[in-house]
């Protein structure tokens, strides 16, 4: 697909009450796009990501999110995510229903779905309470006999992720440590991908990864959109930042204060960025 406006592609491919899986590991997180999502007052989402943080905190702030599908949660190397807290015990703003697995499972079941089949197989979930609580079933092996886990494959009606570039018939490349993006992708029904930047030609990079345009709906340029988690090869992590959303995030008001002043009140990626700026001057 050409290149598309993020502010479209979401309006166009993101509907309320969709299944909406947001990845990236340690870096490439999108978080323009989740942002995009708060802006256009997206609701009643059902949000899996493998290890949900600070966009997936402000998602459930902001009211977006009435489930969450997961494997771990938190502000990385900081501590709670206030707001999913906040969410899960009083329910606030709205209440969040909760389906937690195990890395191991969420991989299985991205796997699953990327390779269209209804369930995925691992060996997993023993010795705890997990299974009891979660969607999660024992099978058989019928070549063995052995007792397997088996997790419902994950079928997001939309995956976002975020990368280095792409070309301009919309082939997507990706680099640097890589988590289940290819999978969430390919388990879609419609895909969005920002990236840094559009280039004519994609040049080989040793253990990049390529996603086809036939799999990608929607390509949108969203320069650091991965902050303030990193893109390798284009800009840091910003540590300083995790550290201040645990005091933002910590009460509702400010809370939302932040959040209206630096995400609803800027337009785009690029508003955001400068909104910061002002916020902590160089």
């Amino acid at each position: 697909m050409p290149e598309a406006l993020l502010s479209d592609a979401v309006r166009e491919l993101v509907r309320d009450g969709d299944t909406v899986a947001l990845e990236g590991f340690t870096h490439l997180i999108p978080h323009a796009a989740g942002h995009e999502l708060i802006r256009q007052g997206k609701r009643g989402l059902t949000l899996v990501r493998m290890t949900p943080d600070v966009i997936y905190d402000q998602l459930i702030g902001m009211g977006c999110a009435r489930k969450l599908v997961f494997s771990w949660g938190g502000n990385p190397g900081v501590g709670s995510l206030h707001r999913l807290r906040d969410a899960v015990e009083h329910g606030w703003p709205e209440q969040l229903e909760l389906e937690e697995h195990s890395h191991a499972g969420m991989a299985a079941a991205y796997a699953a779905g990327a390779a269209h089949l209804p369930f995925g197989v691992l060996r997993g979930y023993r010795g705890g309470d997990l299974p009891a609580r979660t969607r999660v079933a024992t099978i058989a092996c019928p070549f063995t006999g052995e007792e397997l886990a088996a997790v419902p494959a994950h079928r997001p009606d939309v995956g976002i992720v975020h990368a280095q570039r792409a070309d301009r018939t919309g082939n997507v490349q990706l680099w640097g440590i890589l988590g289940v993006q290819k999978e969430a992708v390919l388990a879609s029904t419609r895909a969005i991908v920002t990236v840094e930047e559009i280039v004519d030609e994609l040049e080989p990079r040793p253990g990049a990864i390529v996603l086809p345009s036939w799999v990608v709906d929607a390509v949108c340029v969203a320069r650091r959109g991965a902050h303030p988690s990193y893109a390798h090869g284009y800009y840091d992590r910003d540590n300083d930042f995790y550290l201040a959303w645990d005091t933002i995030s910590r009460d509702r008001e400010g809370f939302n204060a932040w959040m209206r002043h630096h995400v609803l009140e800027t337009a785009d990626i690029t508003e955001y960025h400068e909104s910061l700026r002002e916020a902590v001057p160089a």
